[in-house]
């Protein structure tokens, strides 16, 4: 089958169009064959070799943990899934070799959901990563019905399901954004405010008595502004401080969750949760798709068609 692979820590050009075996499909797989993969910033940053002290990564590489495409076998004793069904998910395994980057991946049951009817491919392929980490960051911090919810970096790709999910859950929503991005936030249902410097002061403009919860998606140095801006200090979570546990907020790392993961595409198929696919590039082009990611200007999400 065609992939696209790096045989060492490097940078976008590093990436090759590769024939590789088809993968082998073991208990609790499935064969999956690939619709669209979703392009993340950790895709480029692990292969830059960023994520080296914590995760396993065994060269060479097919990159890529986002999928959506339609089963096409299944291991032994795996009943979750039959032939044909179409699937998407979060496809990150005990060690970092064989991803979603192909015309095949075989994934653990434990890592997949029914794809959203409403959704194409490609919009599915760009919810797993970002949306299990908006949702998971909301319930991290216990958010219920009636709260607010500060939400830092609220325009971008985790961000923005991030406003959808929390209006979904009934929370109120201030989000952070450039100036540009204010109507764009209006729209998802949040309350915008700028970010920079007097941030704090323009959010108890707006919430005078404080927020319940607070959320950051950027890792600027703003878990410090955050916590003195929620009731309780506790209530802050960050995906971008690798400092917070210290600073006495929750640092989240996302996890696979097939209930999580249908809960996502129940939304979405409720009209609650969209999708904007700003980039769809062959998969031959993957070394563009990381360049475009890098960039970090784009407001929607990224995929590879294959």
């Amino acid at each position: 089958m065609k992939a696209i692979a790096y045989s060492a820590y490097g940078t976008p050009a590093s990436l090759k169009v590769v024939d590789v075996p088809q993968p082998k499909v073991g208990p609790g797989e499935v064969l999956v064959r690939v619709k669209a993969a979703g392009v993340n910033p950790v895709d480029w940053k692990l292969a830059a070799g960023y994520l080296d002290p914590i995760l396993e990564v065994r060269h060479p590489v097919i990159p890529g943990w986002d999928v959506a495409g339609v089963v096409e076998a299944v291991g032994p004793d795996t009943f979750d899934f039959a032939v044909g069904d179409e699937v998407y998910g979060y496809v990150r395994k005990e060690w970092v070799e064989l991803g979603t980057y192909a015309e095949l991946v075989a994934a653990p049951v434990r890592t997949l959901a029914r794809k959203p009817r409403a959704l194409t491919f490609e919009q599915a392929a760009g919810l797993p990563l970002a949306g299990l980490t908006a949702y998971q960051s909301l319930t991290r911090v216990g958010v219920r019905a009636g709260e607010s919810v500060l939400i830092h970096s609220a325009a971008g790709g985790t961000g923005s399901f991030g406003v959808q999910i929390a209006v979904a859950l009934g929370l109120r929503v201030i989000g952070t954004a450039g100036a540009h991005n204010h109507d764009y936030l209006r729209s998802l249902g949040a309350e915008p405010v700028l970010y920079g410097e007097g941030l704090a002061d323009r959010v108890r403009e707006l919430a005078p008595e404080g927020v319940d919860a607070g959320l950051d998606f950027f890792g600027d140095g703003v878990i410090e502004t955050l916590q003195s801006l929620v009731r309780r200090r506790d209530r802050v979570v960050s995906i971008a401080d690798y400092e917070a546990a210290a600073k006495g907020a929750h640092q989240l790392w996302v996890r696979p969750d097939t209930a999580d993961l249908t809960f996502l595409a129940e939304l979405a198929d409720a009209g609650k949760l969209a999708v904007n696919v700003e980039h769809a590039l062959p998969l031959a082009e993957a070394a563009k798709a990381w360049e475009l990611s890098a960039a970090g200007r784009t407001r929607g999400k990224i995929v590879l068609t294959v």
